[in-house]
């Protein structure tokens, strides 16, 4: 039997999240050894509980949660309550899950973990990067024990979710993800124009969701609010920027095309603090930090979503 590889995720749970958890959890090629969590959709206690009773509905309760730091590193930010719900599962009232997070602070777990699966360890990141930034600081070296790293955030043509030009989760900690980007050296990013690009049908999903497992009504439960919003704002198609990021991490020969450019986090600007420019023309002479997403095959894609779901 092939060696699973071993996964760490960092993220922000999050009704999106939660989708690619679940992919994650179903895919037999990969052995998920932790969750790191961030604040960002909604509060480090939200997230942190979300994480934990995910795990218990998929029957992962062997799965560590660490709990990480509960605001970014410099400025505030607004959370993303208002698509996700107060709760960031869709105020649904689930009870909490019978454990607890680890005592272990997250980003003391990422450098724990690099060490345990040196050369081997999968990092994907769906949330605010202020955990990994966290990490690099207190170890710079952590880049040379990761095999893989995978980022869900940015607009790689400033085209944003959360201002004009910025993505949420590059927009919450700019100053993290400035770090990160800067302290690793190669990165593979699933922006959020890559997302609108390949939306999942509204009448698909309700379709998924309605199949008979326990997943699929748990899901169903704690994204009906997310998707009724998406539905009224956006359209006929529904972005879940996690679970296409989920789906290129664990199935990498879907992805259709991807370019390679530099590319940096704005801190400053009055109107694009947040976004992530990208040099398409390489003026700058930096060297090609990332790997950008471009196109993905959609049959894959959905395929994975609906495997995660338990829909046969």
């Amino acid at each position: 039997m092939t060696k699973k590889i071993p996964l760490l995720i960092d993220t922000d749970p999050g009704v999106d999240d939660a989708l690619a958890l679940l992919m994650a959890f179903a895919d037999e090629r990969h052995d998920v050894v932790g969750l790191t969590i961030a604040a960002g959709n909604v509060g480090l206690d939200h997230t942190v509980r979300n994480a934990l009773k995910l795990c218990e509905v998929a029957g992962r309760e062997d799965v560590p949660v660490f709990a990480g730091t509960p605001e970014p590193l410099v400025h505030p930010s607004v959370d993303a309550a208002h698509v996700h719900g107060a709760d960031g599962f869709g105020d649904v009232n689930l009870p909490a899950a019978k454990r607890q997070a680890e005592a272990e602070h997250a980003a003391l777990a990422i450098l724990r973990l690099s060490h345990e699966y040196a050369g081997e360890l999968f990092l994907v990141a769906l949330g605010p990067l202020t955990n990994l930034a966290l990490a690099l600081k207190l170890d710079p070296t952590l880049p040379q024990r990761v095999k893989r790293f995978l980022v869900m955030g940015g607009a790689v043509t400033c085209h944003g979710n959360i201002t004009p030009a910025a993505e949420f989760n590059i927009a919450f900690d700019p100053e993290a993800a400035h770090v990160v980007f800067t302290g690793f050296p190669h990165i593979e990013v699933a922006d959020w124009e890559a997302t609108v690009a390949h939306g999942l049908l509204h009448k698909d999903v309700e379709q998924w969701l309605a199949f008979d497992s326990d997943k699929a009504r748990f899901y169903e439960l704690i994204s009906r609010q997310t998707r009724l919003w998406s539905e009224d704002s956006r359209g006929e198609r529904w972005f879940a920027a996690d679970a296409l990021a989920m789906a290129w991490a664990l199935q990498p020969e879907g992805a259709l095309r991807v370019e390679s450019r530099p590319l940096n986090i704005e801190l400053a600007g009055t109107h694009s603090r947040g976004a992530t420019i990208v040099d398409w023309n390489r003026q700058t002479g930096q060297p090609d930090n990332t790997q950008l997403l471009m196109a993905y095959d959609q049959g894959r894609f959905e395929a994975q979503v609906r495997s995660a779901l338990g829909v046969a």
